[in-house]
């Protein structure tokens, strides 16, 4: 009787089939507000409908051993379970799509579950996050190739073998929930794309960088906004200020001038901005220099921000999730276009943010932190959950209750401190790249 009762529930989801065990977070009603706020729904039924195509991008990320047929069928995602449809069938359904319903999608995740997420684990009332950039191979496509660009490789090398996308993603540093991310091309530079995301930035935050995004006018507008918006990074070495009074050990309240380049652009932006720097020094690795807007010594100890500011690497750990777990290390994009390899990045975003949003409720559930559940476990299940779904065997309770059920090889043990320096471990290859692909002779 159970078994028939899940297949029932099974039968009677709306057109999302085997991603069913996912549609309780994000229902059908929201992917029809993105369509229609981007006018991206299908204007007749269709074997493959604009809300299909969206899981079907979703999924392809989710199921990354698997092509996009296969992605296809394994999650009986065709209206009407029709097995004749084509690859092409495929790219004009997502061509027909774009990628602004995807991007408007994952801007609801974001919203709505990095957000609480954050202000839920704040730090003295102010939810933190954490702002980095990275890049993705995408696919070996004049159209890529044109769009994206390539970076060079090292002396003597040529050029890397693949285009390449950059992104910057704004992330929710105590749950690794996505809260905002901006697409370019690989010559696009990072504080570029970050400025997309700082008008995201919701009142009483705190964000984290490193010295690579250090914008002195964007610091003076945060100082200038109060109490809503704060900032900490570490201090380029170059760095010169006027000291104007000492809080305690290793820790100042200084004044840094604008630049006058940046002043010329923007006269409105006052001569110089009073932060507080604060040095720090762990055994075995180099002193640290902290710039932060949080001048308050006694509401934030220097001891607190400089172990704070240690959280800034959850997001590389998010960057390992996304390339490493969920892309299955094979960080190439598959779409062959700059539109589609934008909409593959959102459907990319949004699966993250879907597996992460599990962990979350799971780690609620049973009062743990959610950085420690194992993502690569959930991922796990969260695929095989879909899949069995599209069998008719699965539902969102049973997702529940194999993460239930696997509890011990979900939690993860306490962190330790790191003993060892992050160092490389794999030499790269000194052979250039094959400038001739298909006109190389076996010897």
């Amino acid at each position: 009787m159970q078994l028939a009762a899940e297949l029932q529930t099974t039968l009677s989801m709306p057109i999302s089939g085997g991603l069913s065990a996912l549609t309780e977070d994000l229902p059908d009603r929201l992917i029809q507000e993105a369509l229609s706020s981007t006018n991206s729904g299908s204007q007749r039924r269709r074997a493959l409908p604009a809300e299909v195509v969206i899981w079907l991008v979703i999924g392809m990320s989710l199921l990354r051993e698997r092509c996009i047929r296969a992605v296809l069928g394994h999650l009986n995602l065709s209206v009407g379970g029709s097995t004749t449809v084509t690859s092409s069938a495929i790219v004009q359904a997502r061509d027909r799509l774009g990628e602004e319903a995807m991007a408007t999608l994952f801007g609801y995740t974001a919203k709505q579950w990095a957000l609480s997420s954050a202000n839920e684990r704040h730090y003295h009332g102010l939810a933190v996050f954490g702002l980095d950039g990275s890049t993705l191979r995408v696919h070996d496509s004049l159209e890529n190739e044109v769009y994206f660009g390539r970076p060079k490789a090292a002396k003597g090398r040529g050029q890397s073998g693949y285009p390449q996308a950059r992104i910057v993603a704004l992330m929710a540093l105590r749950s690794h929930l996505l809260f905002g991310a901006a697409i370019g091309p690989y010559r696009t530079g990072e504080q570029t794309l970050a400025k997309q995301l700082w008008p995201l930035l919701p009142l009483e935050s705190l964000v984290m960088m490193d010295r690579g995004f250090i914008d002195y006018s964007l610091f003076a507008d945060i100082m200038q906004s109060g109490d809503a918006h704060h900032f900490l990074c570490r201090a380029k070495k170059n760095l010169k200020w006027t000291v104007l009074r000492v809080l305690g050990p290793g820790d100042t309240l200084v004044q840094i001038e604008i630049p006058h380049k940046a002043r010329k652009a923007r006269p409105e932006l006052p001569e110089a901005i009073v932060v507080r720097a604060i040095q720090y020094q762990r055994q075995g690795f180099q002193p640290q220099m902290l710039l932060t807007s949080l001048i308050d010594a006694a509401s934030y100890p220097a001891e607190e921000i400089a172990e704070l500011y240690h959280e800034r690497w959850e997001l590389e750990l998010g960057y390992d999730e996304i390339k490493t777990h969920t892309l299955e290390r094979e960080e190439t994009l598959r779409s062959k276009s700059p539109e589609r390899v934008r909409q593959e990045l959102w459907g990319l975003f949004i699966a993250y943010n879907l597996v992460r949003r599990q962990i979350e409720k799971f780690a609620t559930a049973h009062a743990i932190h959610p950085l420690r559940v194992s993502f690569r476990a959930t991922l796990l299940l969260v695929r095989n959950t879909c899949i069995c779904a599209a069998s008719g065997v699965g539902s969102v309770r049973k997702l529940i209750d194999e993460m239930n059920a696997q509890m011990a090889l979900l939690v993860l043990p306490e962190r330790r401190q790191r003993r060892y320096a992050r160092t490389v471990k794999i030499k790269m290859s000194k052979y250039k790249r094959n400038s001739k692909r298909g006109s190389a002779r076996l010897i």
